[in-house]
């Protein structure tokens, strides 16, 4: 289909006057901030795969190229049909719409096609769904069986092998929120407070490598201590460049995040009492 719309739109011919028409400054860099949460939200799976690692084989030897190769095979994609939709509908065309791919798919092949895209992006939407609640459920899981979560997300299905309650509890939790806040509020939640944690692993890095040298490390960084470095520097722009263009939704999120450490201490002491019985 990205083939088609490129072979058939005359939209790239305005590419150039459009990319450099503003001013390169301090609130161009911003906005381009914040275009980066909508776009991160696109590739947020990344990290969540990483929550099923304990059930799969192999997960040191595995999971590198398997993200990677994964990771870039996306990127791709995704860069082919945003250029196919610009190159169907123009730069300001598709600025304007926020149903790119149908809108593109109509001006190339009629409404009747656009309409088919249109139903192709819900199914797509809820197969990412499925995907994140079944991987995300897996952190409930581990959290309970920590005794920082409530027991019952711990326990397995005695058929399927499954966190069968926590998958269903992840569930009932991404309708709630759906049902209560718009697309955009929802994924920019998600990505500023994803991408605090993210700094924290990344910045984890050299405090393992400094506490513990002698750690056995299946898996060590490639290219460190730079791309450690690198990723944290990005991930800290991203997070206060958020808090600075959206700093009603970043402080919510924070407050939302923050709600978890009385929470996590609280479980904790539950846990260390019912040790000591």
């Amino acid at each position: 289909m990205s083939v088609l719309l490129l072979g058939s739109g005359s939209g790239l011919a305005g590419v150039r006057a459009a990319t450099f028409a503003a001013p390169l400054g301090g609130s161009l860099l911003s906005g381009v901030g914040v275009a980066m949460i909508g776009v991160l939200w696109a590739y947020e799976g990344w990290a969540n795969v990483a929550a099923s690692a304990g059930e799969t084989l192999e997960p040191q030897r595995s999971f590198p190229p398997g993200i990677v190769i994964g990771t870039a095979a996306l990127i791709a994609i995704y860069l082919l049909a945003n250029v196919a939709y610009v190159a169907a509908l123009g730069p300001a065309a598709a600025a304007r719409t926020d149903r790119v791919a149908a809108e593109a798919v109509r001006a190339a092949l009629g409404p009747g096609a656009g309409r088919l895209i249109a139903a192709a992006v819900l199914v797509s939407m809820f197969s990412a769904a499925n995907g994140l609640t079944l991987t995300n459920s897996r952190v409930y899981y581990a959290m309970a069986s920590d005794g920082v979560f409530f027991r019952k997300l711990a326990e397995v299905h005695p058929r399927f092998g499954t966190p069968a309650f926590s998958v269903l509890v992840s569930s009932a939790w991404a309708i709630v929120l759906a049902a209560t806040g718009s697309f955009e509020q929802l994924f920019t939640y998600v990505i500023f407070a994803a991408w605090v944690f993210y700094t924290l692993a990344g910045a984890s890095v050299f405090v393992l490598r400094r506490r513990r040298p002698a750690a056995p490390r299946p898996f060590r960084v490639p290219g460190y201590p730079w791309t450690p470095l690198l990723f944290v520097a990005s991930a800290v722009a991203i997070v206060v460049n958020t808090i600075w263009a959206r700093p009603q939704r970043s402080l919510l999120g924070l407050g939302i995040v923050a709600l978890g450490l009385p929470a996590y201490h609280s479980w904790r002491r539950i846990h260390a009492r019912r040790a000591d019985r």
